[in-house]
């Protein structure tokens, strides 16, 4: 079974959706005038419900089908939210708003769950329910967390759950998944070093924090090439330093040290956690200074349900003719929090040769658009067949 003609009839204009999400991003929570126009088009469409200000700004849509034999309910979720970047693709719809961009394609994955919307909404040809989530803040402010902290998988009954995204490289429509840890936790540190600052033509008299810091850049690299084991992947990145002086003669009194941990295992995350402190402590105390480490958790691995896996892989071939093993990438991704509550499954689509996620130049492929708007619709249809 090819793309559903009803969703390639409906391109056009869920395309201008899109172009429209696209040209007035919202940043994080403050998405009101895209959960605001979500929120009218699944009313339009006929849902049986429309709820919103779950976490803060998401909103879900009920969409029931012609019979409920089972009481099965799958969810099918979006992430709405654009990133702090200037657009600079020169595109007729760019962005409006300056210093945002929707550069990650969440104005795209909103569409495609919008026009399966549609189309479960006109055809119900399915025994159960439907859910539609629309998710505020995944580009760092943790908003399938907080959707889930206010009820979701509960209040609407959630069995099952599923969720999108393009990929920037891999073939225009080509579909792609694995089972198990696809994506990785995403944590950050922040270390603060204090010492004894002082005129750097008597270093005698200090307790030298660039030392410190200097000495603590290399070590931490140990911690991943020495004490995890190379089998489990990992990734830890020191990306800011930063001292109390820039003045070319005095030693600081202080230092700080930012960086992100990235792993596939609560085993390897909890080990780095352990021997960052650690590691933090032993130099400060060697040099003869003090140190507070700041370790926060941010996303955890987004790990794919065996079975759930499979059923996303078989809607993708029906849809799209082939679906590919996706590689373990090291993006962090927060849909990860909804696939802790409930099984699911996290797959990823071509989107060609365009500018990669995140860049200033990115642009969504509508091209996709009627393939991931099918293999949402397709979801339901075969994981609910009608009664």
């Amino acid at each position: 079974m090819p793309i559903k003609n009803r969703l390639a009839e409906m391109h056009e204009e869920i395309t201008g959706w899109r172009r429209d999400i696209h040209q007035h991003p919202e940043i994080l929570y403050d998405t009101h005038r895209t959960s605001a126009l979500v929120a009218e088009k699944l009313k339009e469409f006929g849902c049986d419900e429309v709820v919103t200000g779950i976490g803060r700004t998401g909103v879900v849509g009920v969409i029931r089908g012609k019979s409920d034999t089972q009481g099965r309910v799958i969810g099918l979720r979006a992430d709405m939210d654009a990133l702090p970047i200037q657009e600079q693709t020169g595109l007729d719809y760019a962005s409006k708003i300056s210093g945002a961009m929707h550069a990650c394609g969440h104005d795209g994955h909103t569409a495609m769950v919008l026009g399966a919307a549609k189309y479960l909404s006109e055809t119900r040809n399915f025994d159960g329910t439907a859910i539609v989530i629309f998710q505020p803040a995944e580009e760092g402010g943790n908003g399938a967390e907080a959707m889930c902290k206010d009820g979701l998988m509960d209040r609407f009954g959630i069995q099952e759950v599923y969720a999108m995204h393009n990929v920037p490289g891999l073939p225009t429509g080509q579909f792609a998944i694995r089972s198990g840890p696809l994506l990785a936790a995403a944590d950050e540190f922040d270390i603060h070093l204090e010492g004894r600052g002082g005129h750097a033509a008597k270093p005698h008299e200090t307790v030298d924090t660039t030392v410190m810091l200097s000495q603590m850049i290399v070590a931490l690299q140990t911690i991943v090439s020495r004490n995890a084991d190379p089998i489990l992947q990992a990734v830890l990145s020191v990306t800011s330093v930063e001292t109390s002086s820039k003045a070319f003669n005095v030693i600081p009194q202080s230092a700080q040290i930012r960086g992100t941990v990235r792993t596939h295992s609560n085993q390897m995350r909890d080990l780095i956690e352990q021997r960052l402190k650690e590691v933090a402590e032993g130099i400060a105390g060697t040099f003869g200074g003090s140190v507070n480490v700041n370790y926060t958790r941010g996303v955890p691995v987004t790990i794919n349900a065996e079975t759930q896996t499979g059923y996303a892989a078989e809607a993708a071939v029906s849809v799209g003719g082939s679906c590919i093993e996706a590689p373990m990438v090291m993006g962090g991704e927060d849909f990860s929090f909804m696939l802790e509550e409930r099984p699911g499954a996290f797959i990823v689509l071509g989107n060609g040769d365009s500018a990669g996620l995140h860049h200033p130049e990115y642009n969504f492929n509508d091209e996709i658009i009627p393939i991931g708007c099918s293999w949402f619709a397709e979801m339901v249809e075969r994981r609910m067949p009608a009664a």
